[in-house]
């Protein structure tokens, strides 16, 4: 069967009328030898912003152009029109005695809007002062047979926006930008780390124990080698064995697979940064982690403040430094140094209507405190220091207090955007930490991590004093675009299928 008698047999009765009356046009530009999805190049030598800003220079010369039609205005023997491009969109002056009788048919009569075409012309700027292309040929590079969404309204519905992410990046130049500033974000996330002296890698998705953080993981199965793997929940513990390895700065920007809750900030599989530092501590990751901030802030959006959920925040500015304990102190009104006994801060935790498991410690308890009364009040750029060791299994001890841990996270605006250690380095002690890591998994807690006997083994061959970073590269982004949800940063967020 041929190409166009597989079109005709298309059921019209399950199409649309606009549906049906684009496949017409199709049928009969095939028809007359004119299909355009025959068409497998053109000469594309400008781009619309480009054509813009150096009008002065382009004026009267000649470019050729490609992109999609987003508009037509059909007069007489002359109309206008908008093309789109990758850096914007521009309009086409499209007159029959120019183009050619032949082909003015042809735009009339079988062109839609939504159509991928090229244009040959000569830049100039109209009696209104716009800057446009007089064209003096166009081609039909490709046909749409779907009508794009209304132009007024746009797509706006969100479900449908996720899901068809192609559809939103024609249609809103919004969103175009902001994964374009993506793109640019970790550009320069590299850049800033390579001046470092810091050395890219790549290290397995796939693990044979969950570990690296507290998460659930998603479980796979190996045919072959007839065994359950994991889907990476962190990239930190292979990277902790190139430190060992010699390999004294390391990062690596990947995504990780955690298999928990979805809302406005999480979603199954995100990017992360990891990024280790042989001889340095917290202290030395906070350094880091203002400057790489500030840097890439600066370089994106020319500026280091911006606006977070209607919040002023500028990157500036020194960035503000709380303990944990001091934090639940000062907004819950609990002074964690006044409890005697895990049985005493149960109690608080109840009274204070938290939900206190059977498993948690100390720690744990502290957390849900800090979890409920203190995370949102953290608006400006703050550095949590002083996490419990009971909730802290790859810190390094405060040898001032062994109940705490050498560790921070970031919040900006009440969220999490980073999380930091001096890297616990000591083989036994990390024995000690994942055995009750492990106990706790076995009592119930999916998001403990496992024993990794590899991992001690490269401990006990010596480690360095490190310091390490972890930064979730999509929070960043929303923060630095203004993105409300993390669906918005992702060309492709996870979707549950429709029935």
């Amino acid at each position: 069967m041929s190409e166009n008698k597989e079109n005709q047999a298309q059921p019209e009765q399950d199409l649309g009328e606009q549906q049906r009356i684009r496949r017409e046009k199709l049928a009969a530009l095939r028809e007359a030898g004119k299909d355009p999805f025959a068409v497998t190049t053109w000469p594309q030598d400008s781009f619309a912003a480009g054509i813009k800003e150096n009008f002065e220079e382009l004026e009267g010369k000649d470019v050729c152009i490609a992109g999609r039609m987003m508009s037509r205005r059909v007069m007489g023997k002359a109309s206008f029109l908008d093309v789109a491009d990758k850096t914007d969109r521009i309009q086409v002056y499209f007159r029959i005695d120019e183009v050619g009788e032949e082909t003015y048919k042809e735009f009339k009569s079988y062109w839609d809007v939504g159509d991928i075409i090229g244009i040959k012309g000569h830049v100039f700027r109209t009696k209104r002062g716009e800057v446009s292309v007089k064209a003096t040929g166009a081609q039909l590079l490709s046909k749409s047979l779907l009508p794009l969404p209304e132009k007024f309204h746009g797509l706006t519905n969100t479900d449908t926006r996720y899901r068809q992410r192609y559809l939103d990046l024609i249609v809103n130049p919004e969103v175009r930008d902001t994964f374009v500033k993506r793109t640019q974000i970790i550009s320069e996330i590299r850049k800033f780390l390579d001046d470092e002296q810091f050395l890219e890698v790549e290290t397995p998705v796939l693990h044979t124990i969950a570990g690296g953080a507290s998460a659930r993981p998603f479980i796979t199965h190996h045919n072959t080698l007839d065994m359950d793997l994991y889907l990476r929940i962190a990239l930190e513990l292979y990277l902790k064995r190139l430190i060992v390895g010699g390999f004294e700065r390391v990062y690596e920007i990947g995504r990780v697979f955690r298999n928990e809750g979805m809302d406005t900030r999480h979603n199954p599989e995100f990017t992360e940064l990891e990024l280790y530092q042989a001889y340095t501590d917290i202290n030395g990751m906070m350094d880091l982690t203002e400057n790489l901030i500030r840097t890439v802030a600066t370089k994106v959006l020319g500026t280091t403040k911006v606006v977070v959920h209607g919040v002023d925040v500028d990157f500036a500015q020194p960035f503000a430094r709380i303990s944990m304990k001091d934090a639940v102190k000062q907004y819950a009104g609990v002074d964690f140094d006044d409890f005697k006994s895990l049985d005493e801060a149960r109690a608080c935790a109840k009274e204070h209507h938290l939900q206190v498991l059977d498993r948690h410690k100390m720690g744990d308890i502290m957390n849900l405190f800090f979890d409920e009364y203190c995370e949102d009040k953290l608006v400006q750029p703050t550095f949590l220091t002083g996490h419990p060791t009971d909730i802290s299994p790859l810190a390094k001890k405060d040898p001032k207090d062994p109940r705490y841990t050498e560790r921070f996270e970031l919040f900006i605006c009440g969220t999490e955007h980073a999380n930091a250690f001096s890297e616990l380095n000591d083989p036994i002690d990390q024995r000690e930490r994942f055995e009750a890591q492990a106990a706790a998994k076995a009592a119930g807690d999916d998001e403990a991590c496992d024993v990794d006997e590899d991992f001690l083994t490269a401990l006990e061959y010596g480690m360095p004093p490190t310091g390490g970073l972890g930064i979730g590269v999509d929070r960043l982004v929303m923060t630095l675009t203004g993105a409300e949800a993390i669906r918005d940063v992702l060309l492709f967020p996870t979707m549950k299928p429709k029935e």
